[in-house]
């Protein structure tokens, strides 16, 4: 962390709730009491583009966007995506992909081909390394959609962050008729060690 600044780079495709998460995490991390930006960034999201955010938060942040090779953590919703933006990670940073593939549209199309042994590849590159299977979790609690807030709980985990925090953020973010199965998803997330 610079200067007690906390990056965290959350990365998925349109309809992951990629950016939902980031709201959930800027909420949280504003009970440190220090700044917190956040930077979204959309690529034709509504067709299975990257969706992209960035969260900072610490004492003094000046910039909502980090420079490569600056994130404490990179938050992968899908594998690809997890390898495309891998260069963002510092050395030592927590690496948290979920174990999923959806194909972008050049491979849908047939123009390109999904690349094998994602996982085994960012293992040689990556010493902190969490694969999780978030979508079984987030099945389990109840709906599909939910994989953001399981990934959500296995950051939590990692983060000076209370626990309290991040329920309070849950409640603010997520409407009441979602909010008992994103709690379930984030307590399933919290409890995955890997």
């Amino acid at each position: 962390m610079n200067n007690g600044v906390v990056n965290v780079l959350l990365v998925g495709v349109g309809g992951q709730g990629t950016i939902l998460a980031g709201r959930v995490l800027s909420r949280a991390a504003a009970s440190l009491g220090g700044e917190v930006k956040v930077s979204d960034i959309h690529g034709m999201a509504q067709r299975g583009g990257s969706v992209v955010t960035q969260v900072r938060f610490g004492p003094r942040v000046y910039s909502p966007v980090m420079a490569p090779g600056t994130a404490d953590f990179l938050v992968a919703f899908e594998k690809l995506e997890a390898r495309r933006w891998l260069y963002y990670l510092k050395d030592g940073g927590q690496l948290i992909v979920n174990n999923q593939e959806l194909p972008p549209l050049p491979v849908l199309t047939g123009a390109a081909v999904y690349p094998d042994n994602l996982v085994a590849e960012m293992e040689k590159l990556v010493k902190n390394m969490l694969v999780i299977d978030a979508l079984d979790l987030a099945r389990r609690a109840g709906n599909v959609k939910a994989v953001n807030m399981v990934l959500m709980g296995a950051l939590a985990r990692r983060l000076p962050i209370s626990r309290e925090a991040w329920e309070e953020a849950l409640a603010a973010s997520v409407p009441d008729r979602f909010l008992e199965v994103n709690k379930k998803a984030f307590n399933l997330g919290w409890d995955h060690n890997g």
